[in-house]
């Protein structure tokens, strides 16, 4: 979707600044944060996938006023509410009223190590074979929907070459709405930086974007 976190190429926000030995935390909240949201999302109710289109369904000036972790919190109470885990009323209290809904499981703080480094991989076996390869030309469809895509703005309706094909994955566009994962074929796709940007962009440059099949035309 054209949300607030699709900004690739968007003017006015200035350079992308790097913090030096940046902390991994800037507010001791923030590790709460994190946490707590680990621990949602845990317990089955929603995809990543939904997950980050929630985060992306925020409105434009709340989410650029939002820190990360804000708009991971803000996005997360979304989630919630709608799982029916808590209601508004409840997230103004900051206590439970009424008796929500029970997890499909929960995650306890001696498997936390365990969870994390087992991951939880999208990668999936596709029926169909892959549709291009590597050293093909192919351009990017322009669509712009008004759902949860991978597919960012800046590279639509774009000409160039498959690098490598990267196995099936997970469809996010569908996944994210309850539609199913519908695996596909990813490719890396390599972008001159004047076709992305423009006649004034750097020739030199180029941006590589992992693209799912569905999202490319042969050129």
């Amino acid at each position: 979707m054209n949300g607030p976190q699709d900004l690739g190429g968007q003017m006015g926000f200035g350079a992308v600044a790097p913090e030096r030995d940046d902390p991994l935390f800037h507010a001791e909240w923030e590790k709460r944060a994190l946490g707590v949201t680990l621990a949602a999302g845990a317990m089955g109710a929603w995809t990543i996938d939904e997950s980050r289109h929630a985060r992306e369904c925020l409105h434009p000036a709340d989410y650029y006023a939002s820190s990360y972790y804000e708009i991971w919190i803000k996005a997360l109470a979304v989630l919630l509410q709608r799982h029916g885990f808590v209601t508004a009323d409840e997230l103004v209290e900051g206590k439970a009223l009424v008796e929500g809904a029970r997890p499909k499981r929960t995650l306890k703080a001696a498997d936390v190590a365990a969870v994390l480094a087992k991951g939880a991989p999208c990668d999936r076996p596709v029926s169909a074979p892959a549709r291009f390869k590597a050293g093909d030309r192919v351009r990017t469809r322009n669509f712009h929907p008004r759902d949860h895509t991978r597919l960012p703005r800046y590279a639509r309706g774009k000409l160039g070459v498959v690098e490598a094909v990267r196995g099936g994955f997970v469809f996010p566009d569908t996944n994210a709405h309850g539609k199913g994962e519908n695996p596909q074929w990813v490719y890396t796709v390599v972008f001159e930086g004047r076709e992305i940007w423009g006649e004034t962009g750097d020739p030199a440059l180029t941006v590589s974007v992992d693209a799912w099949e569905s999202y490319l035309e042969p050129a």
